[in-house]
């Protein structure tokens, strides 16, 4: 019995590139079709058969026995002379077995055959992994650093698949070197010219959704649920959190005692500030947790509009905004509202509004320091040049000027 034995490619196919044995088999089975079908035109009347145990092949061809001179078709029909040569029992009508031997088929065609199972073997691999992983977007995986290039990070699995870490889904205060462990979480996962392209992030908001999964059981048991997260990755957060249970208190779940559970999330995101809040349907509520630390004295909502104006003590329009804005920014996409940040001046304070300078400048100007809650002139005139040019998009030059005009008024 002439075979081929396939144990080296179910060990390399199988163990290696992780493709099951019944997938296997069914390539090699359609590989040597192809094989039967170019030489003999039809492989209907063929059996492939595969022995999953030692990797064994054997190729059986079925033809009808015809009267000498009636066969019409050598693929399908052998006639009884050729057939008495082979078995003398056999009769017209009969079923002739015979194997194939694999030498028959030419030491080039064999060649070609394990060239293309290698091909499609690669192919279901790469499939696999793309569907493995497009399963898996928005799940946290673990993977080593094996190479840091400007750009990007690679990042292998446990598997020794590719991730791929962009620097624009790091976190800022991110520093990797090969062999690091890094924890991340899948973002998509695309097709690029038949390769699996896997995208993994440290700033999308499903990654600090997944940390809070893994630290806090309540979340992970569905008694507390996360309503919605905004980041500004490496700088601040906003989660938040509602319970099902009246005696699970959401926040001091998700923070722990003494701030246990919220610690090591903060860690892992590069001591990024992280507000817990409690969600709530009442808008002008939850803008007031939202804003957080800052203390609100009074808010005026306009529903229509999605905008609220937010009157604060002088000593807490600085916290509202926050460093850099991001606090007022995170706020506004929790909630949906366009904040807008007002000082209440004392009784006994002479301040003037922005607004009283419009005459020397530029509306667009006034706008972009109302934006930061700096509405008076006095707001403008207790910071610094440094300090206006970072929370504002404005020009050093410009914010020079602007103090200028102000500290006119008051001398």
């Amino acid at each position: 019995m002439s075979n081929i034995n396939l144990i080296d490619s179910f060990q390399e196919f199988k163990e290696f590139k992780n493709i099951d044995r019944p997938t296997v088999i069914s390539v090699l089975e359609e590989v040597f079709r192809s094989m039967i079908r170019k030489k003999y035109g039809t492989d209907e009347n063929c059996d492939v058969i595969v022995n999953p145990d030692n990797g064994d092949l054997e190729i059986w061809r079925t033809r009808t026995v015809m009267e000498d001179g009636f066969s019409e078709d050598d693929d399908l029909e052998i006639e009884l002379a050729d057939a008495h040569k082979i078995d003398p029992e056999l009769e017209v009508g009969d079923d002739f077995i015979e194997q194939i031997q694999l030498e028959t088929f030419g030491r080039r065609a064999i060649l070609a055959a394990r060239q293309t199972l290698v091909s499609k073997v690669l192919e279901l691999e790469k499939d696999e992994i793309f569907r493995k992983y497009k399963d898996r977007v928005g799940e946290i995986i673990t993977g080593e650093v094996y190479q840091v290039w400007k750009k990007e990070t690679l990042v292998l699995d446990d598997e020794g698949n590719e991730l791929l870490l962009p620097k624009t889904e790091q976190i800022p205060a991110d520093y990797f070197k090969k062999g690091d462990t890094v924890r991340a979480v899948v973002l998509k996962v695309d097709m690029m010219n038949t390769n699996p392209k896997i995208i993994i992030s440290r700033t999308a908001p499903d990654f600090l959704q997944r940390l809070f999964e893994l630290e806090v059981p309540e979340i992970f048991d569905g008694l507390i649920t996360i309503k919605k997260i905004v980041r500004e990755p490496g700088e601040r957060a906003k989660v938040a959190v509602e319970s099902y249970d009246d005696r699970i208190d959401p926040v001091g779940a998700c923070v722990g005692m003494k701030g246990s559970r919220i610690h090591g999330i903060v860690r892992e995101l590069k001591n990024e500030n992280i507000d817990v809040i409690n969600f709530t349907n009442n808008a002008s509520l939850y803008i007031q947790r939202a804003l957080s630390p800052a203390k609100i004295t009074t808010i005026k909502l306009d529903d229509a509009d999605k905008r609220a104006a937010v009157y604060l003590k002088p000593d807490q329009v600085s916290l509202a905004i926050g460093r850099g804005g991001h606090n007022i920014k995170l706020a506004g996409k929790l909630t949906g509202y366009e904040i807008d940040v007002y000082r209440e001046a004392d009784a006994d304070d002479e301040d003037v509004d922005l607004e009283e300078f419009s005459d020397e400048i530029d509306g667009w100007i006034i706008d972009e320091f109302k934006r930061v809650g700096l509405d008076t002139a006095k707001s403008v005139l207790e910071l610094s040049v440094e300090e206006l040019v970072k929370r504002t998009d404005l020009e050093d030059s410009t914010v020079k000027e602007v103090l200028s005009i102000l500290r006119a008024e008051f001398e």
